[in-house]
């Protein structure tokens, strides 16, 4: 079946469908990572995005119910230069354009992706239609223009769970490397876990520290926060524009103060406007599993996994904050910490292991503030 891909700057490009019939619209974005589609495929930061893939085969290992990072995708869109027929991975369930029609994922094959990421790479990110029932290039691209966009939306109430609940996933195949790692006493470190669209590796990684987790949507307050008794309150990731996320924000300047706040991706950003920093959109952002950043206290080089197409504006950043991480791709804030409390916060994905182990320290950093 054919597909088409048009872009707001009038660019069209014809391949062939691999996932669900229909037609969706989001900002069109790349991602460097050459494994993880799947994981890629269910992060809920990619709400409102149609993701293209730079590595030119996606699917070759297929998919499987052990690497999901929530119940079901959540981009628009899916772009890559070939879909793998064969799947070869003794963990594999099914193949890539099973698992696609199956969650209703409308993607595409058979493009120039390279041709693509070069234009979002000199042109930024931009609107874009993904169809596989208008095939009219004029009719695609007037859609492309008239899309929303990311700007001043409020994506979190899309993704984010929508009542509290404890944390209690059994132990997957995967993480039996040490089954005693998990400690269940009743006077464990309690978090609570804001979610704006969280990853479900980061809960997993707190409860392997030793915590015990309850998951909150992103919308609650301090004083219901506070009635939980956490011993520390945890950012999660999410997608699109933090300035829209004002109940958060508001949120977050009532518990800095009062208990210890570790801050992850979206996180990050709300930890900083609640400090009294800025964001800016990005031309096309940070998005791959191979992403150096600068340990400032340290000296070190971690290599991240990132998915991100804000930043907080360095030249926002109050008094009471400083840069603890930098990109040395392009030199944006990719850390901070506050000077007097026990708040900090990362622009990248600590738990998704691409150093593998770089910046793990992280979470033992927010344990070591909780204990004290």
């Amino acid at each position: 079946m054919t597909a088409k891909l048009a872009l707001e700057d009038g660019t069209v490009y014809t391949g062939t469908s691999i996932g669900a019939d229909g037609e969706v619209d989001g900002e069109v974005c790349f991602n460097t990572s050459m494994t993880g589609y799947q994981e890629i495929l269910t992060d809920p930061s990619y709400r409102g995005q149609i993701v293209t893939m730079t590595y030119p085969q996606i699917g070759n290992y297929g998919c499987n119910t052990e690497d999901l990072e929530s119940q079901r995708p959540h981009l628009s869109g899916f772009v890559v230069r070939e879909h793998s027929r064969v799947r070869s991975n003794f963990r594999s369930e099914k193949r890539l354009s099973d698992y696609l029609e199956d969650h209703g994922v409308v993607a595409i094959e058979s493009i120039d992706t390279r041709a693509l990421v070069r234009k979002l790479r000199s042109e930024g990110a931009m609107r874009g239609v993904l169809s596989t029932v208008d095939l009219d290039d004029a009719s695609l691209v007037a859609k492309a223009k008239a899309s929303p966009g990311l700007v001043g939306r409020d994506l979190v109430q899309e993704v984010a769970a929508r009542e509290a609940h404890e944390w209690n996933e059994p132990l997957s195949s995967w993480t039996l490397l040490n089954p005693d790692a998990r400690k269940s006493a009743s006077n464990s470190p309690h978090v609570v876990a804001m979610d704006f669209g969280m990853k479900w590796n980061i809960p997993r990684h707190l409860v392997d520290g030793g915590c015990r987790v309850t998951v909150v949507p992103g919308s609650y307050n301090a004083e219901q926060i506070l009635e939980l008794s956490p011993d520390g309150v945890f950012l999660s990731n999410g997608p699109g524009d933090p300035e829209p996320i004002e109940y958060a924000i508001h949120t977050i300047r009532d518990l800095v103060e009062k208990k210890p706040v570790f801050g992850i991706c979206l996180g990050h950003q709300l930890l900083s406007l609640a400090c009294g920093a800025k964001t800016f959109k990005m031309k096309f952002g940070h998005r791959g599993a191979n992403q150096p950043v600068h340990d400032l206290t340290t000296g070190k080089v971690e290599i991240t996994s990132q998915n991100h197409g804000f930043a907080v504006d360095e030249s926002t950043l109050p008094d009471s904050l400083e840069v603890t991480h930098r990109s040395l791709n392009d030199q944006t804030i990719e850390g901070v910490q506050h000077r007097e409390l026990p708040a900090f916060s990362v622009q990248y994905h600590p738990e998704a292991s691409s150093g593998p182990h770089d910046s793990h320290y992280l979470f033992e950093r927010f344990f070591a503030a909780m204990q004290a």
